[in-house]
């Protein structure tokens, strides 16, 4: 693992930390990204499918964004009204105006089930519980990918993972656990994102390689030398990354056009309780990067465990993911990306259908709301539906790891078919009951 050093600052849990690029899992790709953006023609000319996966830490209230249930009783529905979208038919949040204008460009599943009330990022990012993942070493979806697709060149890994450190350890994300660490995603840390400028980059930081290098040989003479094969590897690469300029053109959202940045909002680096900052640049940032050839890029974003003020949270904050997931939407179809990259945004569970006496909702892990858009799936749609409160599926429940195993389909692989782990074992992806969302299943 690498570090960059940058300024000093204060996180929200209170502990003042170092601002640093981390580079770890390099051996899967690596970070140089000598040409990650146009510079090479070949790279860009080439097709390949990607996810964007946006994690809702904390779990969004449905019936307040996309499961309106205006006609239940005062004590259910809130104090928000359903707003036509572009589908006949179809209505959102009035919370929720630019994606109403978008709802032609994606579709809503408002039925998931069988996630088990824990907060966390386990469930949506391996397709298994905290407690399975801890006990089994569950991977990543996006380290799967990693090891089954490896990466789209030489010159860009396979899988970056945008989640910042958060306070609430179980919203970070998942490593490659028993595939081995080469298969893990390169983090970077979201609040440093802002720092990745080539200024802290100087190249008088950079004259001492050689010496560098020298010692790390040295250090590699007096240890085991199989512990740090991988690790020589590791270190080429990560100095690949820090003499290459275009890593950190593509981190740097300032080079868009001025309209796009207007388009996507800015939001904000800083952390939302113990969970995720609203942060609109990840969004932009994402794009970028599986423009530039990743396959698999996770965002955390938002706070949304709203146990008490639950209305006055989402109308600060729902305008600003409004803002950020429609423009992402509409981003990925002005550039050609809605048929190849597939976009996921949903979190651990909803939220309760009655509303406590702080005029919050509680965890409420029977169902949520899921939005899909781009990688070329029929849009347009809702799928499935709650019962009169939103309590629980009426029709066309889907499990939650049907949400994976779509994400698998769309990037041409099967999740009943099996990987190896690290000791060359066969492992079933996902349980075999796991299937694509048939409405959703585009082909490959």
């Amino acid at each position: 693992m690498l570090k960059i050093s940058g300024p000093s600052h204060r996180y929200c849990d209170g502990i003042a930390r170092r601002s640093f690029l981390q580079i770890g899992g390099l051996a899967v790709g690596g970070l140089s990204l000598a040409d990650l953006m146009a510079g090479d023609a070949q790279s860009a000319a080439r097709r390949h499918k990607s996810v964007i996966m946006v994690y809702l830490s904390g779990g969004l209230p449905h019936q307040d964004t996309f499961d309106l249930k205006p006609n239940a009783p005062a004590e259910v529905r809130g104090e928000f009204q359903p707003i036509q979208t572009t589908v006949p038919g179809t209505q959102f949040s009035e919370m929720l105006p630019k994606l109403a204008m978008v709802a032609d460009k994606c579709s809503v599943v408002r039925s998931i089930v069988g996630q088990r009330d824990e907060h966390s990022s386990f469930q949506n990012l391996t397709g298994f519980t905290m407690g399975e993942v801890q006990r089994d070493g569950i991977p990543n979806f996006g380290s799967v990918i990693a090891q089954l697709q490896g990466p789209v060149n030489d010159i860009t890994p396979p899988f970056v993972d945008l989640f910042p450190t958060m306070q609430h350890r179980p919203y970070n994300s998942t490593g490659a656990g028993y595939l081995g660490s080469a298969y893990n995603q390169v983090r970077a840390d979201g609040e440093d994102l802002a720092s990745m400028r080539l200024r802290f980059v100087e190249n008088q930081q950079f004259q001492g390689r050689q010496s560098l290098l020298t010692q790390l040989d040295s250090f590699r003479r007096s240890v085991d030398a199989r512990s740090l094969d991988n690790m020589q590897e590791s270190y080429r690469r990560a100095f690949d990354v820090l003499t290459s300029s275009r890593l950190v053109d593509a981190m740097n959202v300032e080079q868009e056009d001025p309209a796009v940045l207007a388009m996507y909002g800015r939001g904000s680096s800083k952390h939302l309780g113990d969970g995720a900052p609203l942060w609109n640049d990840q969004l932009l940032i994402a794009r970028r990067l599986v423009e530039a050839g990743v396959r698999v890029v996770t965002v955390a974003y938002g706070f949304w465990d709203t146990h008490g003020n639950n209305f006055g949270h989402c109308r600060a904050h729902l305008p600003t993911f409004d803002t950020g997931i429609s423009a992402l939407i509409r981003d990925l179809h002005a550039r050609g990306l809605d048929q190849d990259v597939t976009l996921v945004v949903w979190g651990e569970f909803g939220r309760t259908p009655k509303i406590n006496d702080k005029a919050g909702r509680d965890h409420w892990a029977p169902v949520q709301s899921a939005l899909f858009a781009g990688g070329g799936m029929p849009m347009g749609q809702v799928i499935g539906s709650t019962d009169k409160i939103a309590a629980y599926a009426a029709d066309r429940p889907i499990h939650y790891r049907d949400v994976l195993s779509t994400v698998y389909h769309n990037l041409g692989i099967d999740s009943s078919n099996y990987v190896r782990d690290a000791a060359e074992r066969p492992v079933r992806i996902l349980p075999e009951e796991a299937r694509p969302i048939r409405e959703l299943a585009a082909s490959t």
